[in-house]
């Protein structure tokens, strides 16, 4: 029992440590009180590479703070932006499908929220000119808004990631590199919206590839999503491994370090 107390401690005392490093950072767009997440590279390079993570759409979560303490390590300057703001936090899936809905919706609302947060990764170090945006399921979405909207980044990442817009919106060029992590079976990209996000790309001449993983539906990445795939959204270590991986090759090509 004694040997059992302490590891339980000994996990709970590592897992403190960890999100310990992360700062908590309170901005705001306009009156609405923004709460994200800060934390700087445990080895720092004058190049200052940075990356701003979009969480899904239940708000800031252990994958996004997970992530963050990850690329830290790895020499990253990182920032998880608060979409939603104070008193708009989803208590559950019912109410963050109308916050995500209404940010998918007004993707400049959405646009602006996220380029609020570009510039506390900047106030927290990172260089400006070398930063890259990642997003997960309706972050990932957010990551495209990032370069459909022109922000000045290198760079942006959607893993299991909302393809689509809005086929009356303007398509213009988009100078992002561009990588998609795509749930070979998700059920919640319809073949058209692929096949129109796939022409957006096209159309725009973007520099983008799109990576699929076998047996993989929605929200991959997240240990907490089970793993029932036949629920729709389930994790699957492989695809989460693999995905991570190539995520990794795209940060070595995009940014400087």
């Amino acid at each position: 029992m004694k040997n059992l107390k302490f590891l339980l401690f000994f996990l709970l005392s590592i897992t403190n440590q960890t999100f310990s490093q992360l700062k908590p950072v309170q901005y705001k767009d306009d009156k609405q009180i923004l709460n994200g997440f800060k934390i700087a590279p445990t080895k720092k390079s004058t190049e200052k590479p940075g990356i701003l993570i979009l969480p899904a759409w239940k708000g800031i979560d252990k994958l996004s703070k997970d992530t963050a303490d990850k690329l830290s390590k790895m020499g990253y300057y990182a920032f998880i932006a608060d979409i939603y703001g104070e008193g708009n936090y989803p208590k559950d899936n019912n109410e963050a499908g109308n916050n995500a809905g209404f940010y998918k919706k007004n993707y400049e609302a959405y646009q602006k929220r996220i380029s609020l947060a570009l510039n506390q990764l900047i106030l927290a170090g990172a260089n400006p000119e070398n930063i890259v945006v990642i997003g997960y399921c309706f972050g990932g979405t957010g990551a495209l808004e990032a370069a459909r909207g022109h922000l000045n980044v290198k760079g942006v990442v959607s893993f299991h990631g909302g393809l689509a817009k809005d086929e009356f919106r303007a398509t213009e060029p988009i100078t992002a590199k561009v990588l998609i992590c795509h749930g070979a079976d998700d059920p919640y990209e319809s073949i058209e919206e692929i096949l129109a996000f796939q022409k957006e790309m096209r159309d725009t001449k973007a520099d983008w590839q799109m990576i699929y993983y076998a047996n993989a539906v929605h929200s991959f990445t997240n240990p907490e999503s089970g793993n029932d795939n036949s629920k729709g959204a389930a994790y699957n270590e492989k695809a989460a491994k693999r995905s991570f991986e190539h995520f990794k090759l795209f940060l070595n090509e995009v940014l400087k370090k």
